[in-house]
Formats: structure tokens, C-alpha cells, sequence
């Protein structure tokens, strides 16, 4: 029989009175002295030991951020917050030869608008794949808010595979958001514009100018998005924001945000108000709830649905005749729509307001299906009355913004102007702990805190702003994620983690244990885009030089830094097509190649 004692940490701390062995070089001392050099309190210590992972020990969790205007997605190990990874995907990423190879560039091509290539992009929102409301492991999706575009990770081996775009909409902010079972990747519009980039000028706005909602269909067996089976929603001229898709009791639905019901479009110098001040005069703005499977029906009808730059399109007219577009006011300049794990409510928070808005999915129905509307808007949109579609308002503070949720039935909500989280219980709409974060926060991630069945533990806090954090590099500070214990009655600061990339926006914190990465690519000749054995695959002992009408081919094996051929002899002028086969089989054994002063990597 085995008994376990366990101490308090300031018991522990008073026992161990005896110098620690120096090992490796480190300076001896006991913990207490340790702490004491260092002005470390007993909370420092204890959150110390809640965040330190061994050498040799893995992370419980991936959290899978967003790179802002680095275009690329980061990946990192929840509680230690190591960086494991840089994904390279709207930008190219030489460390993994990312936009230098033909294979690459042929994804970047993909997300070209306009003919034009894009050297950059805006990641805000990942979204990693789902299976019945859980995440699977299997992919995750991101997007450019910049140069609306959504690209594919695959999550076998970390690489963007697609990248897809439609000219339809000029500017985007509700993507990526998925369907339970990843039948659609969500991608909403911001700004309004004249639907597949025509001109008609500002003073058209209200006539010309529309926003749109594109569900791109997703096949899982090929893991890619199939355009031909895509297909949008026009919406009216409002900003929509965020997005999120019903789940379980709400199945089959999806919610948006948006702002500027005003229909403000600036003008400071034309004798219009600025847009920031247009756009906040209302008091309300409209949720929009979409009945999206009805939707994927009656785009498939004769007659209602047009195409607008490739793709097809419900007209408004026809969506309100269809019913499936219904408008709810929520209060002013709305940011985070998210559904509950149960799928029965949807909490908002507006950030101009200081409530989050819990809205009961089960009166919304019961409102649209007795027709029970308290009018329409300039478009003929149906308006639900705002009372009689919610189930009550949590006072949570200055500046809510966006809700995560635990397994412990609390929510945890941001809020901007006071740089905290508020947890509070969606039972009691009652606000249970604040903790202060530093600063500006933005989105938070806490573990599967968007699923059917969230973890609850961990909690990332995802702030604008580093001031008097860390060590000074200059006038432009690094963003701060503020790794937070929520498993407790109230909220514990862990982490301070500097990132020094773009301005990552959003999160997703998933289980380790459910990402089945390969260690290698076997057979040699795999194509990490295609996920096919590619047509140019060399085998070892096969390697050759070849001479073509297109120019001189090599077929070369790779052996870490062992090339063969390892001597190329071709005439001057002669174009070179160089195919590389890394037959090495042994784990993370790569080796990089380049030809000098030709930005081929």
C-alpha cells in the first residue's frame, strides 16, 4: 500500500533550507534563495510550476494562432507556450522552402486577385476542422481579412494544399468559421461593395453597394474546397462582422454580426461625419440568422440563384422570400457572436454596450415560424423583436468583445476598455471573477472553448498591446498572449508570452492528442500539396540528367546534404528544371537546396 502526502507550497518551500547541488553550471541555492535573488513571490513560483514542461516532455495542447500581417499561421504548445511552428501560407516562408518551389507558388498563384500577385496577407480568424461540433485534427482553415481569400492546411503534415478566392467580395472579416461537420468553411464580408468588383460611385451606397456571405463547400476525402459546389447569400449594405455556425440544437443555422446599420461610408472631408462616428449613432445593429441548409437547397432551384464573377449567388429578394435571412437588433457596434456548446442560445457582445446578450435559439424559431415580426428593414429583411429573442443580458463591463466557454457551464468574455476577462456563469448571467490583462485585449482562446464539449484549463488572452512588459526593441512592441488557469473558482495569470509577428487576431486550442501528424513522408516522392506521389519522383539509383524540348531536366535524390547528381553540366542559356526527391527516411533528417542569386530555395 502506497501513501501520498501532499504539502502546501509554502511548507515546501520552508523545508528545502538545504542548498540545491549545482548541475550543468548552475549556481547552487534553495528554492527560497532562489526566489529571494530573484523578488519571485509564491505565486510567481506557483505558476512557474503550472507552465514548465520538462526537456523531453510534450504540451497537452496545440494552440494554432493566427500570424496577422505575417500571413502565416503559428503554432504553439499550451502550457509552456514554445513555439513549435511557423505555417507558411498567404506569405512565402524560406525556412521551408514555402513560395520558392514550383509546387508553392503554384498554392500562392491560387490566391492571386485580380491577376495581381499578393506578397502579404491579414490572418485573422483559424478554424480548425470539425466532426459532430469537435474538432477532428484533420485540417484547419485561415483567412486573409485584407485580400479576402481562404486557404487549407492540412494538419497530416502542416502545409497549405489550397488557397482559394472569389471577386465577388472585396474585403471579408466572419472567416473562417465552420459547420459541425465541415460541410462549409463560412467567409462573410466587411465592407460593402458592388458585388463582383464594379465601379459605382459612394454616393450609390445604399442602391449599389452590398455585402455577401460565401459558403465554400468542403470535401473532406479530398481535403479540398470545391468552388463548383460553393455558393453565397447577398446581404445588405451593413458591415457584417464576425460569424459563427449553429451547433447541435441550432444545427443547419449560422449567426453574423454587423455594424453601420447606419449606413455611414465616411467622408471628413466632404462634409460627411468620419466613419467611426457614422457608423455609432443607432443603438442597435442586426444580428443576421441564416437558415444556410435551406439555403444549400434553394440554390440548387431554377431561377434563384444568379452568377456574380463565378459564383453562384441568392439574391436578397430571393432570401427573404425563402426565408432564410431574418434580422435581430443587438446592441451597438457588435463584435463576438458565439453559440453556446449546447447550441440552444448565442451570446454577443457589443462593444459599445456593456452587456453580453444571450439570445435563446429556441424563441428565435418560435418568432420566425409565427411569422411574429416587428417589421422590415430598407431591403425587406424580416426584424425579430429584440426582448422576445433573448433569454437575458449579463452586465460584464466596459467593452465586451468576444466569449469562450468552459465544461463548468461559466462563460469567459473579453473586454476591450478594461483589459480583462470577466468569467461569468451563463446559468445566473452573473459575472463570478475578473482578472486584468495587459493590454488592449482582443480575441481569447480557451481549450476547445467553441465546441460541443470544451476542456475548461487553460485560457489564452490575446492583447493588442506589450507596454511595460518586456525588454524595449523600439517604438513598435511585440503583442502579448497571457496564458490564464481557469480550471479553479476564479482566474490565475501563468505566462507572459512575447510575439513579435504581424498582429495575430484569433486562436484555436485543441487536444495534442488528437493531431496524428506524420513523422515522414513514405514512399520518397510524396507531394505534400497534391498528397499524391508526384509525377516527377526520382528513385535512388535512378537519378539522370535529360535533355528536352522545354530544356534540360535533372532528376535528383536528396540524401540530407548528399546530392545526385552532385555535378550538372548544361550550356549557357539553357533552361533548368531541377526535380528533388528527399529519399532520406530517417525522422526530421532535411536538407535544404538553393541556387545562389536566383531566389530559389
Amino acid at each position: 500500500m502506497r501513501t501520498s502526502l501532499l504539502l502546501p507550497l509554502s511548507l515546501l518551500l520552508a523545508c528545502n533550507t538545504q542548498p540545491v547541488a549545482p548541475t550543468g553550471g548552475a549556481g547552487a541555492g534553495s528554492v527560497a534563495e532562489l526566489m529571494k535573488a530573484r523578488g519571485l513571490s509564491e505565486a510567481d513560483v506557483n505558476a512557474a510550476l503550472k507552465t514548465y514542461t520538462p526537456s523531453g516532455k510534450r504540451d497537452e495542447y496545440y494552440l494554432f494562432a493566427s500570424g496577422g500581417h505575417g500571413g502565416n499561421l503559428i503554432v504553439i504548445g499550451v502550457p509552456s507556450m514554445r513555439i513549435l511552428k511557423y505555417v507558411g501560407v498567404f506569405t512565402p516562408e524560406p525556412w521551408q522552402g514555402y513560395g520558392h518551389d514550383d509546387q508553392s507558388k503554384a498554392v500562392l498563384k491560387e490566391g492571386q486577385r485580380g491577376g495581381k500577385d499578393l506578397s502579404w496577407g491579414d490572418m485573422h480568424h483559424p478554424a480548425l476542422s470539425e466532426t459532430a461540433g469537435d474538432y477532428d485534427g484533420q485540417f484547419i482553415f485561415v483567412n486573409d481579412k485584407a485580400n479576402p481569400r481562404v486557404a487549407v492546411v492540412s494538419l497530416k503534415d502542416f502545409t497549405t494544399v489550397q488557397m482559394v478566392q472569389s471577386n465577388l467580395i472585396q474585403s471579408e472579416h466572419g472567416s473562417t468559421f465552420v459547420t459541425p461537420n465541415t460541410e462549409y468553411v463560412i467567409e462573410a464580408s466587411q465592407y460593402p461593395a458592388p458585388l463582383g468588383g464594379r465601379y459605382a460611385d459612394i454616393s450609390k451606397f445604399n442602391e449599389e453597394y452590398r455585402g455577401a456571405a460565401i459558403f465554400w463547400k468542403f470535401d473532406r476525402q479530398r481535403g479540398r474546397i470545391d468552388p463548383e459546389r460553393s455558393f453565397a447569400m447577398e446581404l445588405p449594405p451593413y458591415m457584417q462582422d464576425l460569424a459563427d455556425a449553429g451547433k447541435l440544437a441550432s444545427d443547419g443555422w449560422a449567426f453574423f454580426n454587423s455594424f453601420d446599420t447606419e449606413r455611414a461610408y465616411g467622408g471628413n472631408q466632404e462634409g460627411r461625419p468620419a466613419l467611426e462616428s457614422g457608423a455609432s449613432q443607432s443603438d442597435m445593429d442586426y444580428m443576421h440568422v441564416v437558415n444556410w441548409r435551406k439555403a444549400e437547397q434553394v440554390v440548387n432551384q431554377p431561377g434563384k440563384s444568379v452568377v456574380i464573377a463565378g459564383m453562384r449567388v441568392i439574391p436578397l429578394k430571393t432570401s427573404v422570400a425563402e426565408g432564410l435571412l431574418h434580422f435581430i437588433p443587438e446592441p451597438k457596434s457588435p463584435h463576438g457572436v458565439d453559440v453556446t456548446p449546447d447550441g440552444k442560445e448565442i451570446v454577443v457582445g457589443g462593444k459599445l454596450d456593456t452587456h453580453a446578450t444571450v439570445y435563446s435559439f429556441e424563441k428565435i424559431q418560435a418568432l420566425i415560424n409565427a411569422k411574429k415580426y416587428d417589421g422590415t428593414d430598407p431591403y425587406g429583411v424580416p426584424i425579430l423583436n429584440f426582448k422576445e429573442s433573448i433569454r437575458g443580458q449579463c452586465e460584464i463591463g466596459l467593452g465586451p468583445l468576444h466569449t469562450q466557454f468552459d465544461n463548468q457551464g461559466y462563460a469567459y468574455t473579453s473586454v476591450f476598455i478594461e483589459s480583462k476577462v470577466a468569467k461569468w456563469s451563463l446559468k445566473e448571467l452573473k459575472v463570478v471573477d475578473k482578472i486584468s490583462t495587459h493590454y488592449n485585449i482582443g480575441h481569447i482562446a480557451a481549450a476547445e472553448g467553441d465546441t460541443v464539449s470544451p476542456d475548461g484549463k487553460y485560457l489564452v488572452a490575446m492583447n493588442k498591446w506589450a507596454i511595460d512588459r518586456f525588454n524595449d526593441v523600439g517604438p513598435l512592441l511585440p503583442q502579448n498572449f497571457q496564458l490564464l488557469d481557469v480550471s479553479g473558482p476564479g482566474q490565475q495569470l501563468l505566462y507572459d508570452m512575447p510575439l513579435p509577428l504581424g498582429e495575430p487576431h484569433y486562436a484555436q486550442m485543441i487536444k495534442a492528442d488528437k493531431i496524428k501528424a506524420i513523422d515522414l513522408y513514405s514512399p520518397a516522392g510524396h507531394n505534400s500539396v497534391t498528397g499524391q506521389k508526384d509525377p516527377f519522383a526520382v528513385e535512388g539509383g535512378k537519378e539522370r540528367v535529360e535533355r528536352r524540348a522545354d530544356g534540360v531536366h535533372v532528376f535528383m535524390t536528396a540524401v540530407r546534404s548528399h546530392f545526385t547528381p552532385d555535378t550538372i553540366r548544361v550550356k549557357e542559356g539553357d533552361v533548368v528544371h531541377v526535380h528533388i526527391t528527399n529519399v532520406e527516411q530517417a525522422k526530421d533528417a532535411t536538407h535544404g537546396f538553393t541556387i545562389g542569386s536566383h531566389n530559389f530555395n
